[in-house]
């Protein structure tokens, strides 16, 4: 079995986050491995098409505050020091690639809802990740 040393947990900050952190935490426990908690704000702009006319930079703003301040608590809760907690802004599958890249990690940890069918072939974080990652991933079955 494969030892890990570097754990890129990439969550999103809802009430589903605890069950891929408590993973990612046993994984730690018998391993030993570092972890890095990630969480990736897409940009306000993909959810209108990048058609409106104004300045969101604002929101863009307050929506990674808050990110920041929730990953911070999710990193207290465990165990995760500030240095290795990221929010950073784009479309989640390459911002996790890319980061698993730049940290030479060896373990990608994320959460799935198990879709299946059209759902599963039209995407999912999860599968983005799985399909173009340098390393493992770990999709953990969201309840």
């Amino acid at each position: 079995m494969a030892v890990y040393g570097k754990i890129l947990v990439a969550i999103d900050l809802t009430e589903e986050a605890p069950q891929v952190l408590e993973k990612a935490k046993a994984i730690r426990e018998s391993s030993g491995a570092e972890i890095i908690l990630v969480h990736v704000v897409e940009p306000v702009g993909y959810a209108y098409g990048g058609d409106i006319p104004m300045d969101l930079t604002e929101l863009q703003e307050q929506l990674d505050k808050a990110a920041k301040a929730q990953l911070h608590s999710y990193g207290v809760e465990y165990g995760v020091p500030e240095s290795n907690q990221i929010v950073t802004v784009g479309r989640p599958e390459s911002e996790i690639h890319r980061l698993s890249e730049e940290l030479s990690v060896n373990l990608v940890i994320v959460g799935s809802h198990g879709r299946k069918g059209f759902q599963l072939l039209l995407g999912s974080t999860a599968n983005g990740v799985l399909h173009g990652a340098i390393c493992d991933v770990l999709a953990v079955r969201i309840h």
